[in-house]
């Protein structure tokens, strides 16, 4: 399981969306291999030296995107980081695309939230939202 605060999240998705409109739209989560399908609002959940969710808006040249790690998953405040990945998200690197709308829509459903939760089964991933004290 990982998680990450419900108002890091909402960072990510509201830097998406201002990185969008003053860039000209958002990213594809096909990388190109689908120009014009499916550029909405979103993140990215991104297994690599960690695990994190990133912003999808379009960056200006030199720009970086908005990245907010899993707090079980932090290479900067984990010392077990890459076992935590490996628990988890799996040994090889690779990224999941989230719809923005859905998840906010699940945020507000549940508004004494804390924290987004994502649980990897053999076939699936899950997202919920959950409140931590």
């Amino acid at each position: 399981m990982l998680t990450f605060p419900i108002a890091s999240v909402r960072e990510v998705i509201a830097r998406g969306r201002a990185d969008a409109e003053a860039n000209g739209g958002f990213r594809n989560p096909y990388y190109g291999l689908l120009p014009g399908k499916d550029e909405q609002p979103g993140l990215w959940l991104v297994g690599d030296h960690g695990v994190y969710i990133l912003s999808n808006g379009k960056l200006a040249d030199g720009a970086k995107a908005l990245v907010v790690f899993a707090e079980e998953c932090n290479p900067t405040s984990n010392d077990d980081w890459l076992d935590a990945k490996r628990r988890t998200f799996g040994g090889d690197d690779g990224v999941d695309f989230i719809d923005a709308e859905r998840l906010e829509a699940m945020i507000a459903a549940s508004p004494n939230a804390t924290h987004l939760r994502v649980v990897f089964l053999a076939d699936t991933m899950q997202i919920s939202v959950v409140e931590r004290t």
